[in-house]
């Protein structure tokens, strides 16, 4: 028997580091009722199934281990929940993070492994959002077809023509820089799994619906191929979802001390893409390359100054030190008191906008 037990206690803060921390998490298990999802080529598996399975194993994994933490979930039994009702349980239960939980089918069964999914273009600009993991968005966005009036539901967005598409170009999330760093720890999670690796593996940004209706940092995960004999093998085994679901509570465990603002997440973190805390320093006189500005959201894509993106803000990038992400800042002070007094007006325009004090090649998010 395969056993594969969690990590325990990796991660302890402090009561200063608990003033900033992950306090809820919307779990939502992919698909469901008369919407089975994938299938498995011998039509006896369904992925509404395994995603309802791993994902309530997950959710009791993290009371467990974070008793603080209050678990959400968009079902836990076998009925149909549209994609507009599980943006809306996450949204309502003012979600700290939201992880939607799927897995991935094919024509071709030689395609396997596991992937993480952001709100994005489509991962491959090469070919645009009309090819690569198109086919994946229009399967998982596909199941708003099965409910009556859609048009009118999702805005006329339909989820079979790729002009539909277009629109998550003009997206930009200020909560992209936090999806990112927990699908990091995730992808490197499941790196060691018993799911080998190929060229589905890896971190995706694409246009899910499910991702874009949620005001917090979220992840679609797609855990192994159902239509791949050896994916399906771990898939359909106890000790496979077992084994998912540790390590996606080691994923969260670590996402959830870089959120909370624990230092001891410096040595297992991948490159640093976020800000850490610190308590504002007010009337602080700053050097040429310190000051205090307002960050409207982060993305690896560089935007042109000027672009609608910015809501007509005067903004600029700063990219920390080892970092992919483009820090979108508007605003350059003195002291945090002077940028805390333009905080409100700019959250206007963007509600999850915060503080940061920008230091030479450091970036530090102040309370």
């Amino acid at each position: 028997m395969w056993l594969f037990p969690c990590a325990h206690g990796l991660f302890e803060l402090s009561a200063k580091e608990k003033s900033l921390t992950l306090k809820t998490v919307v779990i939502d298990a992919g698909h469901g009722g008369h919407d089975p999802g994938g299938v498995s080529t011998d039509r006896k598996t369904y992925e509404k199934n395994l995603t309802l399975d791993i994902a309530k194993r997950l959710g009791q994994k993290i009371k467990e281990k974070h008793p603080d933490v209050k678990v959400v979930y968009t079902r836990t039994t076998d009925v149909y929940v549209t994609l507009n009702d599980r943006a809306t349980i996450a949204n309502k239960n003012n979600a700290d993070l939201f992880i939607s939980v799927h897995t991935n089918a094919s024509t071709s069964t030689s395609a396997h492994g596991t992937s993480v999914h952001v709100l994005g273009q489509s991962s491959r600009p090469d070919r645009d959002l009309y090819a690569g993991n198109l086919n994946v968005c229009k399967r998982e966005n596909s199941v708003i077809l099965l409910e009556e009036d859609y048009s009118t539901t999702y805005q006329g967005f339909d989820p079979n023509s790729p002009e539909s598409f277009i629109l998550f170009n003009l997206m930009s999330s200020s909560h992209f820089e936090n999806s990112i760093v927990f699908a990091e720890h995730v992808d490197r999670e499941m790196r060691t799994s018993r799911f080998t690796i190929s060229g589905y593996t890896g971190i995706h940004q694409d246009p899910f619906w499910v991702l874009w209706k949620t005001s917090m940092p979220a992840v679609l995960l797609e855990m192994g191929f159902i239509t791949n004999a050896a994916d399906l093998k771990i898939l359909k085994s106890e000790e496979g979802r077992e084994e998912i679901a540790c390590k996606l509570l080691n994923a969260f465990s670590s996402y959830k001390a870089y959120y909370d603002g624990s230092s001891d997440i410096k040595q297992a973190a991948p490159a640093p893409v976020a800000a850490p805390v610190e308590a504002p320093e007010e009337n602080t006189s700053a050097a040429t390359d310190t000051y205090y500005g307002i960050q409207i959201f982060g993305l690896k894509k560089e935007l042109p100054a000027g672009s609608p993106e910015f809501k007509g803000l005067d903004t600029h990038i700063v990219r920390a030190e080892g970092s992919t992400i483009n820090r979108y800042v508007t605003g350059k002070w003195d002291s945090s008191a002077k940028a805390i007094s333009n905080l409100e007006k700019v959250r206007t325009k963007f509600p999850d906008a915060y503080v940061v004090k920008v230091s030479g090649g450091t970036v530090i998010r102040v309370k």
